[in-house]
């Protein structure tokens, strides 16, 4: 018999973010683990056929439209939530990215960036997570305990080259979900509990061009990356699986304040 903490079945899991590559994969995971999955995205054609895929391998889920960095549009999504399900156990914060004029690449200097694309990277990435978190958490007291998972990144606690508002945005990331662990158990008890994942470099369709050439090779970064990486490989959407499931589970319920590194030992690795 398998050990029940580690059970996903029934768990009410709303999910931002969850149109990505790494977020269609772990949504179906969750799904298929038995969990019930209520998609919030922007885009309703990305949405629904999110939810139809889910449900295309037996899975339960929901969509719900709204823009995670507009506190009324998320609003409304909570109320749709509640009178659909009463309640949620689980929020993952997925909603993020980056733009080019956030970027500062080899041929520009600090003068070059935009700061409308930093507010912008910033509204994604940190709005993106502390409203949901903000208004939805009321969902969870209605159930009397849960759990918020955020999505970091390694660029949080290593400022790398390039991009400077993605990284910063991710640094906030890992400080609000400290904040939070310590706000929520002071205020509400130690039944709620918030933790992060950071990824290492998984390729996406936003870093694909970063990181690969037309035929596949690594670019000059990519070959950097590989070389601060002990197993020599870039992240599968799957290799998140495994700490995702954990983190959702019972098994972690002491588990809180906590930044997970899934990056292949690269924030191991010192160069010497």
């Amino acid at each position: 018999m398998s050990n029940p903490k580690f059970s996903l079945h029934g768990k009410k899991i709303a999910f931002s973010g969850a149109t990505g590559v790494l977020g269609t994969s772990m949504s179906l995971y969750l799904a298929k683990e038995g969990a019930e999955v209520l998609i919030l995205g922007r885009t309703p054609a990305k949405v629904d056929d999110l939810v139809k895929e889910i449900q295309s391998i037996g899975g339960t889920a929901s969509g719900y439209i709204c823009d995670v960095t507009d506190e009324k549009s998320v609003e409304s999504a909570y109320s749709s939530i509640e009178k659909d399900h009463g309640y949620i156990d689980i929020l993952i914060n997925a909603a993020g990215g980056n733009m080019p004029g956030a970027v500062i690449t080899p041929d520009k200097t600090l003068k070059d960036l935009e700061l409308d694309s930093l507010r912008k990277v910033m509204d994604l990435n940190y709005l993106g997570t502390a409203i949901p978190s903000k208004v939805l958490f009321p969902l969870m007291l209605k159930n009397g305990k849960g759990n918020i998972i955020n999505i970091s990144s390694m660029a949080a606690s290593r400022p790398m080259t390039r991009v400077m508002g993605y990284a910063s945005a991710k640094a906030a990331i890992d400080n609000l979900t400290k904040f939070l662990c310590v706000e929520l158990c002071a205020k509400h008890g130690s039944s709620f509990r918030v933790n992060a994942i950071a990824p290492g470099f998984f390729l996406t369709e936003q870093n694909r061009a970063l990181l690969t050439e037309t035929d596949g090779s690594l670019t000059g970064r990519g070959n950097q990356i590989m070389s601060h990486t002990p197993m020599a490989r870039f992240g599968n959407p799957e290799d998140l699986h495994g700490t995702l499931h954990w983190l959702c589970a019972d098994a972690s319920e002491f588990v809180t304040g906590t930044i997970v590194a899934v990056d292949g030992g690269f924030s191991a690795y010192s160069g010497v």
